[in-house]
């Protein structure tokens, strides 16, 4: 009976790696949005995020109507963008008001530029969510609020990491 060899210990931790040089890719982006003139010709931007990841901040009753995930646009309404080296913080508009958010890239979950049909989907943050704390109606809300965002087209250019894992 041939004994299955176990793959070596990933010391490197390659993985990781690749997730950050990916998330690289969404603060370039942000960078070019952020320079006078904004975000080039009809590229807009879907970026999904974990609200309850550690360094999240903004108004608590906004976080607190999306306990795990909140989708935002950036396209035509949005104030003082500033990505930074490891987060980004901008202004929108909530229900009329202007709303300050900081997100820190490792809590970016998907991030999508439907004019080039081109997205990056990451590996969830770990983050404590106690279900039972959820009520119905957040759970609802939540996946309104990523629903909001539009359905991604089936031609999506999503990379994801799995492709190049051995099985």
């Amino acid at each position: 009976m041939a004994q299955q060899q176990q793959p070596p210990e990933d010391l490197m931790h390659y993985e990781a790696l690749a997730q950050d040089a990916l998330r690289g890719v969404v603060k370039a982006a942000l960078k070019v949005a952020a320079a006078p003139g904004g975000i080039p010709g009809d590229h807009h931007f879907y970026i999904t995020f974990r609200t309850q990841a550690p360094g999240v901040s903004g108004p608590p009753e906004l976080l607190g109507q999306y306990p795990e995930e909140m989708t935002i646009v950036l396209q035509h309404q949005y104030r003082d963008l500033a990505p930074g080296e490891t987060f980004f913080t901008v202004t929108l508009k909530f229900g009329g008001s202007p709303k300050r958010l900081s997100v820190p890239y490792a809590a970016v979950t998907r991030f999508f530029d439907p004019h080039v049909q081109f997205g990056l989907q990451f590996e969830a943050p770990m983050v404590d969510i106690d279900p039972a704390a959820l009520d119905a109606k957040e759970a609802d809300d939540a996946e309104a609020a990523t629903a909001d965002a539009g359905p991604e087209p089936e031609a999506t250019k999503v990379v994801s990491l799995d492709q190049f894992r051995k099985k």
